[in-house]
């Protein structure tokens, strides 16, 4: 990407080692992600460009004379985030805060929208799956370098439990993958807010009991209805503009959380001040993706959730310009990219 709306194939030097902790993924499946769509708004002109693109799976080419975990010929899940795996911060499973780490698709680390990509820090960033998963679960899979986790990282964050009510606000593939984890975690009540219809009925087919198409006031006052004038127990905000998070903020019941996912696009918090008198928890950021592979796959394997169901297009590389146009017309949910 060199500026708004300027994305470009074009050849570049193959991914090298460079430090002995790294390894080479080639990429098998990758994807545009909705928060790519910000820069693809707003990014100001580059004259080096940017590789984008920060989730893929694939396998392992080639590995540093330092990595110890990682083999080549692993088939492995890509986080968004890279990290070393043995900081205080990874510890505590917060792998997105790593004081080693990183992100991809950044002007310092390459992206993998691409053939192959480098990994810094490969043992502590790379989840191996240990066999080749049937093509059917590769679309699912790929969810969870991203989507799926950051989902239900907005679920974790809003203290979504079994019996409680939940709103997700955003139907993008966050917000869809969003339902999922509120479904999976056992809420009783889950309100979509949003408008397209394709995406509407796909909330519902992944667990929406109600659907709310109003925007604003409108919004607020729909969804008190339907919670008997309280609000909801959880609201998973997935934009991260203002009026979102001002929705986020006023839907939720006194004593409720909101886990905010949608990467911020103001440098305030808006609604601070209902947000205080009802003492509504607000937190969330970059979704640890890595910490929640391990619970999540298993559920992904055994078909008992369908995340890969957000990518609704599947381009080349050739077609990535395309994916990007689609999506911010929203023409497609999410684009899957097969190098």
């Amino acid at each position: 990407m060199y500026s708004a709306g300027d994305v470009r194939i074009e050849n570049v030097p193959d991914p090298q080692i460079i430090e002995p902790t790294d390894a080479v993924l080639r990429v098998t499946r990758a994807c545009v992600c909705g928060s790519d769509l910000w820069p693809y708004q707003k990014m100001e002109h580059s004259e080096t460009g940017r590789v984008m693109g920060h989730e893929a799976i694939g396998v392992v080419e080639d590995v540093g004379a330092g990595v110890r975990t990682i083999k080549r010929g692993d088939f492995v899940i890509m986080p968004f985030a890279f990290s070393d795996g043995t900081c205080a911060f990874c510890h505590d499973g917060l792998q997105t805060s790593c004081i080693h780490g990183g992100f991809f698709g950044t002007t310092e680390v390459a992206g993998a929208q691409a053939e192959a990509v480098r990994i810094p820090l490969a043992d502590g960033t790379l989840f191996p799956l240990g066999m080749h998963a049937d093509d059917a679960l590769m679309a699912s899979l790929l969810t969870l370098s991203d989507v799926m986790g950051t989902g239900h990282h907005a679920a974790i964050i809003a203290k979504v439990t079994a019996g409680k009510s939940v709103a997700v606000v955003g139907d993008g593939a966050v917000g869809l993958c969003g339902v999922i984890a509120a479904k999976r975690l056992g809420a009783e009540q889950i309100i979509i807010l949003g408008r397209h219809a394709d995406r509407i009925e796909l909330a519902k087919d992944f667990g929406a009991t109600d659907v709310v198409s109003e925007r604003g006031d409108a919004a607020v006052e729909r969804v008190r209805e339907l919670t008997g004038g309280y609000g909801v127990h959880s609201v998973l905000e997935c934009v991260g503009l203002e009026q979102a998070m001002n929705t986020a903020i006023s839907i939720a019941r006194p004593g409720g959380a909101v886990g905010r996912v949608g990467v911020p696009q103001e440098q305030t918090i808006p609604g601070s001040e209902p947000a205080f008198y009802n003492n509504v928890t607000v937190g969330g950021g970059p979704a640890p993706v890595r910490a929640y592979i391990e619970e999540l796959l298993p559920d992904v394997l055994a078909g008992n959730i369908e995340p890969g169901r957000v990518f609704d297009r599947t381009v080349g590389l050739d077609g990535v310009p395309d994916g990007y146009r689609a999506m911010n017309d929203r023409e497609a949910i999410k684009v899957m990219v097969t190098p």
